[in-house]
């Protein structure tokens, strides 16, 4: 995960030079004293650097008391702005809710440590036969090794709530569900309850995270799979965030910002990756650009989706090829290296910030560049052509 500073993720960027600044300050310093402008050099002065204020301190020891005391002003304004350098990725006070975290080696566990990083509080939401498992992990310190932060410190979930966001309100569960010994020991889990529930906790939020799937015949072709499992899987996969975002809108401030995760087979052909899933994947994307109007014109919340590549979960290996997929990656993608969860993280921690204030509806691909290409340069075929090789 990228280096963090105690108030959050940091993008290093360049600092500005002061030698123009100290030029125009000694141009400036025999005529400053008697223009009635003085006041906004100074001020101009204490967005270049501390220094260049500290040049007009020593040349006007001479002015006007008011003088000296709006320079002493505008160079605490500005070690106050300057406290940490680069450009900062800050989400402190910012609540976040995750839906879809149920270990601590997926996808959303790794946008919940980003954000965590970043100073966001966090919420999530885990599949209900999951949630004894998982709070059980979390409460006798499995996932401490997992939680740990750039900082050092632990990650910590403010609250765990149960979710099955394949049902929007209790009325849509059906009797053999409710019934359900897995599912009888909770209760609030329907998508509408959970909204609920975290407006009475905490009010509002500032993010919404889909990080959440299901095929139950993925491993089928498309030829293969019945209605049911076609249906199913997007339900659960795709349907499943616009029921999230229609009940979680209400209670999101203005400004937020909702992802989602996608995956390269919406738009490209995934041998096995079947059961309607690359199916479910196409209407995510398409609903995220629609969702990116509706949020963005109603409620000023921004829309987007992430296209991960492969990973190594636990959820991926049950689609059984996903070390295939990883090779296939690592041998034609123009990054040749394996995706971490960090990066996908990190990349949604961007999205959630003001730093990515003017994207939405847009499909973010976080794959080492393998959307790019349009063949696979690892085939026979091309053994006779100079292909670029990671230098040893």
């Amino acid at each position: 995960m990228a280096v963090a500073a105690a108030c959050g993720l940091q993008f290093t960027a360049a600092r500005p030079s002061i030698i123009p600044a100290r030029r125009v300050l000694g141009q400036a310093v025999g005529r400053i004293g008697s223009d009635p402008n003085a006041a906004s050099w100074i001020k101009l002065s204490s967005a270049s650097h501390t220094s260049s204020l500290q040049l007009f301190q020593c040349n006007f020891m001479s002015s006007s008391a008011k003088t000296e005391r709006m320079v002493t002003k505008a160079m605490s304004e500005a070690g106050e702005k300057q406290s940490s350098s680069g450009l900062s990725l800050n989400l402190k006070g910012k609540r976040a809710f995750i839906a879809g975290v149920a270990d601590d080696n997926g996808y959303g566990w790794a946008i919940a440590k980003s954000l965590a990083a970043a100073g966001a509080e966090i919420l999530v939401g885990t599949w209900v036969p999951a949630l004894n498992i998982f709070e059980t992990s979390l409460r006798r310190g499995k996932f401490d090794e997992s939680r740990v932060l750039p900082d050092g410190s632990l990650m910590e979930i403010t609250k765990v709530y149960p979710l099955d966001a394949v049902y929007d309100n209790p009325e849509d569960v059906p009797e053999d569900v409710k019934a359900n010994k897995r599912y009888a020991s909770s209760s609030n889990w329907t998508v509408k309850e959970v909204a609920e529930s975290v407006k009475e906790d905490f009010g509002s939020i500032d993010v919404l995270v889909h990080s959440l799937a299901n095929g139950p015949e993925v491993t089928k072709p498309l030829l293969e799979t019945s209605r049911k499992g076609y249906l199913a899987a997007i339900s659960a996969s795709s349907y499943s965030y616009v029921s999230l975002l229609k009940h979680f809108l209400p209670i999101m401030k203005p400004g937020g910002s909702s992802i989602s995760l996608t995956y390269i087979a919406s738009e490209k052909i995934i041998p096995g990756y079947g059961g309607g899933m690359s199916s479910a994947k196409a209407a995510l994307e398409s609903d995220t650009r629609v969702l990116a109007f509706e949020a963005g014109r109603k409620h000023k919340v921004r829309v987007n989706t992430i296209s991960a590549g492969p990973l190594r979960s636990r959820a991926a290996k049950a689609i059984g090829f996903i070390d295939m997929m990883i090779d296939y990656s690592l041998a034609n993608a123009p990054l040749q290296k394996e995706l971490s969860a960090d990066e996908v993280g990190n990349t949604a921690a961007f999205l959630a910030s003001p730093l990515a204030s003017a994207i939405t509806g847009a499909v973010i691909y976080v794959d080492n560049g393998l959307n790019a290409m349009g063949v696979g340069v690892d085939s026979p075929i091309f053994k006779d052509l100079d292909i670029p090789k990671a230098n040893a």
